[in-house]
């Protein structure tokens, strides 16, 4: 598995509305990271989301990582890349920031980015980084014991009827194996 790994907000809000951030953080195994502007969305949905509480005061995210002396680079990338626009700051910077990390810093290369977001997929998927959807993590966790094939799909399922917009729900449980 990847040295780290960076789930986006959208991907923490799909565990946290089943409550079963433990579920992701039993996965991570502690190679769990955010940036800031990821740690900062995070905060603000935990108002809607209680149970991203977990993450936030379990710091099994590890330290935010900043991106100091970055900030035009990433600017450059929200608005470019990712439609960001100047007079909303805050959109799109977390997978501005953490895709610029992975795809322009040496120690975070291998790292794997996991995001819900179609748009920010893709342009993973396309840049050659490691990107991965909630579906994939759920085939990891399949692979790796931590859960039923079954038990996933009832999971993304239940995200689901939730109201978060999976990018890819499978019909049957064989498909994550």
């Amino acid at each position: 598995m990847a040295a780290l790994v960076f789930p986006d907000t959208t991907v923490l809000c799909n565990f946290a509305v089943v409550r079963q951030m433990g579920l992701l953080e039993g996965w991570l195994r502690g190679r769990g990271r955010w940036t800031s502007a990821v740690r900062f969305e995070v905060g603000r949905s935990r108002a809607y989301h209680p149970a991203l509480g977990d993450a936030v005061d379990g710091r099994w995210l590890g330290e935010v990582i900043e991106l100091e002396g970055h900030e035009e680079a990433v600017e450059r990338m929200r608005l470019g890349v990712f439609g960001g626009m100047p007079e909303e700051p805050l959109k799109h910077l977390g997978e501005a920031q953490t895709c610029y990390l992975i795809r322009h810093l040496s120690e975070f290369e291998d790292s794997w980015w996991v995001t819900e977001d179609g748009d920010a997929y893709d342009f993973g998927v396309r840049s050659g980084m490691q990107t991965l959807r909630t579906f994939e993590v759920m085939q990891h966790m399949v692979a790796d014991g931590d859960l039923t094939a079954e038990a996933a799909l009832a999971l993304m399922r239940a995200m689901e009827e939730a109201g978060r917009a999976l990018l890819h729900v499978p019909q049957r449980p064989s498909s994550f194996r």
